[in-house]
């Protein structure tokens, strides 16, 4: 069944809602939803408020009011058929006499799929997949990978030269990025559920790891995750103040500690770590997607971006899928997926 033209810019209009919430729903999905009355004009819109609150499609219905009855619900994410802290979305479309649904991405969670058919079963139209690679390459991406997999997606972020050091051999490295480099770094810290790095990394630059620069500083403050095996963080580490909540694993193992952030909520995670805890992450195949900043800059020694990941021969090299390639000052940045991230996208 084809969408109106109408019907297609609200899509588009509830895929730019859901990306305004990424990193503050977890561990529900950041969806959007767009209300259209019976002419086919806005009536509502939204998004899905942090956890606990209301859903995306409760959110537009409670904008749109009476103007939802016999209109249009377009919403990025097939309508929950759930109770959880919040009433199935789909049983409040029904209820508010819409008359079509329009959805973007099948929900793969048990728990809350059979909306779509709750739906139709009550007399309302149904149409699935329209705008669905967008919905689920965009917002979506972190937790239907979390849905599938059990864990959270896991972004890693590097700062390099030219030949791939991170710092000289002096080990200083402040600043190998450009500032716009770094306002974008803290654009995507702002969009994760939580910032991951090992002791090594505490005890080397005592960072802070919050959000305090860019389009959306100070909108959200992810949780801040230490791996420190050897108990080796000092009390005074700026990583324990009170700017944000932090979170002390005691393992070395990425598994182990990306299925404890699980547990916790956490569906999407940045990797900030040095050298040997990316390798880390390379090796255990826990890395979904790779973001790199270069910089015009050669070392020829220091610290290489990446340290041992199991890697003996050139036919097992983590292969990337190159999403994008752009530039931020004097930097480049490049943003790639390795295969067995795809692999496992289309399982």
């Amino acid at each position: 069944m084809e969408v109106t033209e109408a019907e297609q810019a609200a899509m588009h209009r509830a895929l730019a809602l859901a990306e305004t919430v990424r990193g503050r729903t977890s561990p529900n999905p950041a969806v959007g939803a767009v209300i259209l009355d019976t002419s086919g004009h806005l009536a509502g819109e939204g998004a899905t408020r942090p956890a606990g609150g209301p859903h995306a499609e409760v959110v537009a219905l409670e904008e749109a009011g009476a103007s939802a009855r016999g209109g249009t619900a377009v919403v990025t994410l097939e309508p929950c058929a759930h109770t959880g802290r919040t009433g199935p979305c789909a049983d409040a479309l029904i209820e508010a006499g819409v008359a079509k649904v329009i959805y973007a991405v099948e929900d793969p969670n048990p728990e809350a799929a059979g909306g779509a058919a709750r739906l139709r079963d009550a007399g309302v139209e149904v149409i699935a997949d329209v705008e669905g690679h967008a919905a689920a390459s965009g917002a979506l991406r972190p937790w239907l990978h979390s849905v599938r997999t059990g864990r959270p997606y896991v972004t890693w972020k590097f700062a390099a030269t030219l030949d791939g050091r991170v710092a000289a051999a002096d080990l200083t490295s402040q600043w190998i990025s450009s500032a716009a480099s770094r306002a974008d770094v803290h654009n995507l810290r702002a969009l994760v559920d939580a910032i991951l790095v090992g002791s090594g990394t505490v005890l080397a630059d005592d960072p802070q790891l919050t959000v305090r620069d860019g389009d959306r500083a100070t909108q959200h403050q992810p949780l801040r995750v230490v791996l420190d095996r050897r108990h080796r963080v000092p009390d005074e580490a700026r990583i324990l103040d009170a700017a944000a909540e932090t979170v002390v694993l005691d393992t070395a193992a990425p598994q182990f500690a990306l299925k404890a952030l699980y547990d916790r909520g956490v569906r999407h995670v940045l990797l900030e770590g040095g050298p040997t805890l990316a390798g880390a992450f390379i090796e255990a195949r826990c890395v979904d997607e790779v973001i790199a900043y270069l910089a015009p800059m050669l070392l020829g020694s220091g610290p290489a971006a990446l340290g041992d990941a199991g890697i003996g021969t050139l036919t097992d090299a983590a292969t990337l899928e190159i999403e994008s390639v752009i530039r931020l000052g004097d930097d480049i940045k490049v943003v790639g997926r390795p295969r067995w991230a795809e692999a496992r996208a289309g399982e």
